[in-house]
C-alpha cells in the first residue's frame, strides 16, 4: 500500500492539450468569469482561491511521488489562475522551482479580461519567478461574436491585454474556436480574428473546433436553428481565410481532437505550405474527415 501523499484535486480538472505531460496543481477552483455562452466546464461551481499553503503542500506531495528531477512542466489550474495577485503567483513560482530544479516552465490560463489587472512591473516579477506562459482563449476576434458569447472583452481590449503581458516577457498561447460564429458569420469571425492576432502576434495560435456543449446558451442557439455548424469543408475554408490573412510572426497549431485537419507551421515562413495542405484537403470527400460536429455533441471534447 502506497502511503505517500498525493496531489489533491477538486471537481473535473481541465488543461490545454499541450500540457498533457505537465504536473497539474490547482491554484484556483473554477473560473472567476464563468459566463462564456459556449463553455460548460465550470457551470454550477463557485470560483475560489486555494490557500498558498495548500498549493505548496501539493507541490511537496508531487516531489514525494516524482522526485526532484521528475517534473519538467507545471500547469496551474483552474480557469483564469492569472487573476491571482502577483505576490501569490511569485510565491507559487518560487516554491515550484525550489522543489523541481529542472523545471522548464509553469503555465496557467488567463483571459484578456484579467491580464490587464496587473501592471507591467508585476507581470515581469511573475515571469522572473518562473511563470512564463499563459494560455488565453480569445475564441474570436469578431466584435459581434465576442459580445454574443459574453467573453467580457472587445477585440481592441484583447489586443491591449496581449501586448501588455507579452511586453513583460511572458509567452502567450491564444486559442481560436473554428466555427464558433457558425455559417452565419464565418467570414467576419476569420477576418476579425486575424486582425486581432496581427496587432498582437502571440507566441502560439492554437485552433480548436466549436462543438456545442449541452446546458450552454451557444448549444441552445444551435439547437434552435440560429447557429449553423460548419461542415469539414466549410471549417477548412474558414481556417484558410484566417491563415491567409495572418501576418505573424507566430506559430499556428491545430493540436486538438475536435479539428478536421492538422494545420500547423510558422507564420509567415510556412504559410504557403499550410495553405497548400488546406487546398489539398478541400478536394477530399467529407467521409475522409472526422464525423460531423453534431455527432460529437455531448462527448465533452
Amino acid at each position: 500500500m502506497d502511503l505517500r501523499p498525493s496531489v489533491r484535486y477538486e471537481g473535473p480538472v481541465y488543461r490545454p492539450p499541450s500540457e498533457a505531460g505537465s504536473l497539474i496543481v490547482q491554484a484556483t477552483l473554477a473560473c472567476p468569469h464563468n459566463r462564456c455562452a459556449f463553455c460548460g466546464m465550470y457551470k454550477g461551481r463557485t470560483f475560489r482561491v486555494r490557500p498558498l499553503e495548500a498549493v505548496v503542500e501539493d507541490l511537496d506531495a508531487a516531489r514525494e511521488v516524482y522526485g526532484p528531477r521528475g517534473v519538467r512542466t507545471i500547469f496551474l489550474a483552474d480557469g483564469n489562475t492569472a487573476v491571482l495577485p502577483a505576490a501569490k503567483l511569485c510565491a507559487i513560482g518560487r516554491a515550484a522551482h525550489e522543489r523541481f530544479p529542472d523545471l522548464e516552465r509553469i503555465t496557467m490560463y488567463g483571459s484578456a479580461k484579467f491580464l490587464v489587472k496587473k501592471s507591467a512591473v508585476e507581470w515581469r516579477e511573475v515571469a522572473a519567478a518562473g511563470i512564463t506562459r499563459i494560455h488565453s482563449g480569445l475564441e474570436s476576434g469578431d466584435a459581434a461574436t465576442l459580445a454574443a458569447i459574453k467573453k467580457g472583452v472587445t477585440p481592441d481590449e484583447a489586443v491591449a491585454a496581449y501586448r501588455h503581458v507579452m511586453g513583460a516577457g511572458i509567452e502567450l498561447s491564444v486559442y481560436l474556436m473554428v466555427g464558433l460564429a457558425g455559417a452565419e458569420r464565418w467570414r467576419e469571425h476569420a477576418l476579425g480574428s486575424a486582425r486581432v492576432l496581427n496587432q498582437a502576434p502571440p507566441t502560439f495560435v492554437r485552433l480548436r473546433t466549436f462543438v456545442p456543449q449541452p446546458g450552454t446558451p451557444w448549444h441552445d442557439r444551435w439547437r434552435d436553428g440560429a447557429l449553423t455548424l460548419l461542415t469539414a469543408h466549410e471549417a477548412l475554408r474558414e481556417t484558410r481565410l484566417l491563415v491567409e490573412r495572418l501576418e505573424g510572426p507566430t506559430t499556428l497549431l491545430s493540436d486538438h481532437v475536435s479539428n478536421f485537419l492538422d494545420v500547423h507551421g510558422r507564420v509567415p515562413e510556412e504559410t504557403p505550405a499550410m495553405l497548400a495542405r488546406i487546398d489539398e484537403a478541400l478536394a477530399w470527400p467529407l467521409t475522409a474527415f472526422r464525423p460531423p460536429t453534431e455527432r460529437l455533441v455531448g462527448l465533452r471534447l
